[in-house]
């Protein structure tokens, strides 16, 4: 099997490990191992680079001066994983991750959550990845068992497990992860298994469906092992019976690659760092041939041939993507009218040029035009994947934007939506109705931005937006797609500070406290969750532990907007004052400067404060606030500002 086969191959990865050993800065060290861990590898060059990374933070590396994110994961299991813990640490260097990873002793998994365990409180897991198997706590029924006994000894275990995802929310406050149970004994019945309830792959099937039940009502993830397991097929690596009793590898050193990579890619999503937008290259990508030769009429889509089905495929699947929330933008080195012209006359076209938020065809490099796409969806050019079927092209961009995600595609058009779905860059924690909604706000943007072009007067073109915001306490309907923001905004974020369903739960069930989730909507439509405050009590002020911004909206005045909503909401309160923070990450320098551009004065931090927080204070009735062009609604009534 060909592990990670949307990562390029390296022309020479073991040599270019051999020179690594021999560098002597801690800092380079690490800048290497990431971008070694971006190619194709198989186990022993994964240890080899993991070994290079952990060398160099042992030497002093710091893993934010890399660019890396550092996250902890707890993996608590039931089967044997040190083999793992290589393979989750690399995958998560691929993916801007420098994770620590703590396992517990094997099997120990409720002993570690229900009772005492001094060095996983010490760890303090940002996540908690409970790896079981089919084998743990067996069900134990007769084969005679009726359809009610085993939904009992079902609905038990799980029950058993909600306990457990519970504990280690409440004294952790992590993001759960549930891994699903692969079958491990062989079938009893062939194909009529799935007939006989207690069946050892009928009982499997079921726990299965209960846990993915249970995991969407409490708020826990899945690494779904059981759909990777049917996806592979049998003999791939997972609950080969050889590994089983030789060690209790649920997983094998083959598949470790592989399996790190499942690891990494959900927890980039909890700290927010999966990829937003797919951007496409056209001629020989979407459709076969090239549109500016062959025409319109003579490009390769559609029913009734082979060559034309797969790229309708690759169509289908870019079009479900945007509506589950990925934005979609074109990339093209083509004449902008007859490209357009595709999406809009030929019969075939499974992608509407209103599914795409940004349209870049032009004869300029790739490179420029990325950059143009980012800075036009203000969105971080580290947000792009980039599909193109040119291996020229792919590889200019991985030297010039290394940034930029672009997957090693196969030669047949028939494999792309597989390859660019294998990788994993999309990965989500949350899916809401603001998700499927976010291709056309993006869409919307564009016209936005035509408009503002065209306007001679800024303050007469954001009157003419109409723009209303929406102010509500975060709620359980608000509740996933606010701490998906949380977790995924990296630039208009004052804090960076990532959180949890509960503790965002918790905030707002405090009356002192402030949870607000800001919805914007004007002429061209709805924004959706466009920003987030999350405040709590700093002795006569409100302090603004966290507040978010999606780059759609800025240049609309809606910074000033919200502090109005802020400012209303703390005097209710019974609060004197805003203390606002500031904690540079390295991304968000763009805020730097929000606090005081608002009216906010310096002030000294409040103890407890990290070294690097920077700390400003509003007092509420010193003067005026920010003139906006916003009507503002409240739950309670809509005023209007001026």
């Amino acid at each position: 099997m060909d592990q990670l086969a949307w990562l390029p191959p390296h022309p020479d990865l073991g040599a270019a490990l051999a020179s690594a050993r021999t560098e002597d800065n801690p800092q380079a060290l690490l800048a290497t191992a990431a971008r070694l861990s971006g190619f194709r590898r198989d186990f022993a060059a994964t240890g080899r680079i993991d070994r290079l990374a952990q060398r160099a933070i042992a030497e002093g590396a710091t893993p934010k001066s890399a660019g890396l994110a550092p996250y902890r994961v707890a993996v608590l299991a039931s089967h044997t994983v040190d083999h793992l813990l290589p393979a989750m640490r690399v995958a998560g260097l691929s993916r801007r991750l420098a994770l620590a990873v703590h396992t517990t002793a094997y099997g120990q998994y409720r002993q570690s959550l229900l009772g005492e365990d001094p060095a996983l409180a010490a760890f303090a897991p940002q996540m908690v990845l409970l790896a079981l198997d089919a084998r743990d706590a067996p069900l134990e029924l007769p084969l005679t068992a009726s359809d009610e006994t085993v939904e009992a000894a079902v609905a038990a275990r799980v029950d058993e497990l909600r306990r457990l995802w519970r504990r280690a929310r409440q004294r952790f406050a992590a993001q759960v992860v549930q891994q699903t149970l692969v079958p491990l004994d062989p079938p009893l019945f062939g194909s009529f298994e799935a007939l006989v309830p207690a069946s050892p792959w009928s009982v499997v099937e079921r726990l299965n469906a209960a846990i993915r039940a249970a995991a969407r009502a409490e708020g826990v993830l899945l690494l779904d092992l059981a759909w990777e397991a049917a996806r592979l097929g049998q003999g791939q690596g997972l609950g080969d019976a050889v590994r089983w009793h030789q060690a209790k590898q649920l997983v094998s050193h083959a598949l470790a690659p592989l399996y790190g990579d499942l690891v990494a890619r959900i927890a980039a999503a909890a700290a927010g760092l999966s990829k937003k937008c797919l951007v496409l290259d056209l001629d020989n990508t979407l459709w076969g041939g090239v549109i500016g030769d062959d025409g319109i009429a003579g490009i390769k889509l559609g029913q009734g041939s082979p060559t034309g089905e797969a790229f309708l495929s690759v169509q289908r699947y870019a079009a479900a993507l945007g509506q589950r929330g990925v934005i979609l933008a074109v990339c093209s080195k083509n004449d902008m009218a007859v490209a357009e012209a595709a999406f809009a006359e030929h019969p075939e076209m499974a992608l509407k040029r209103a599914d795409i938020a940004c349209f870049v065809a032009n004869w300029q490099d790739k490179a420029s035009n990325l950059r143009q796409i980012a800075q036009r969806l203000n969105i971080g050019i580290d947000s792009l994947v980039f599909l193109d079927d040119n291996p020229a092209e792919r590889d200019i961009i991985r030297r010039e934007l290394p940034e930029v995600a672009v997957p090693e595609l196969p030669e047949d058009a028939a494999d792309y939506a597989a390859c660019l779905a294998s990788a994993g860059y999309f990965e989500t924690i949350a899916f809401t109705a603001d998700d499927a909604g976010r291709g056309r706000a993006y869409a919307a943007g564009e016209e936005r931005r035509a408009a503002m072009e065209e306007a001679t007067d800024m303050e007469g073109y954001l009157q003419g937006l109409a723009m209303v915001l929406q102010a509500r306490e975060v709620g359980p309907a608000e509740l996933p797609r606010t701490v998906q923001l949380v977790n995924k905004t990296n630039q208009f974020n004052l804090t960076t500070r990532r959180t949890t369903e509960a503790a965002v739960e918790a905030l707002a069930a405090d009356p002192r406290s402030l949870a607000l989730s800001l919805r914007l909507r004007d002429k061209f439509g709805d924004n959706g969750l466009i920003a987030v405050i999350l405040a709590q009590p700093e002795g006569d002020a409100l302090r603004i532990d966290t507040w978010l911004m999606s780059c759609r909206v800025l240049g609309r005045q809606v910074e000033e907007a919200t502090l109005a909503v802020l400012a209303e909401a703390a005097a209710a309160r019974g609060y004197r004052a805003l203390l606002g923070e500031y904690i540079p990450s390295g991304r968000n320098g763009m805020v730097e400067a929000h606090y005081p551009r608002l009216g906010f004065t310096p002030c000294d931090p409040p103890p407890g404060a990290v070294p690097e927080a920077r700390f400003w204070r509003y007092v509420l009735d010193a003067a005026p606030l920010p003139p906006h062009a916003i009507a503002i609604e409240t739950q309670r009534e809509q005023v209007l500002t001026p």
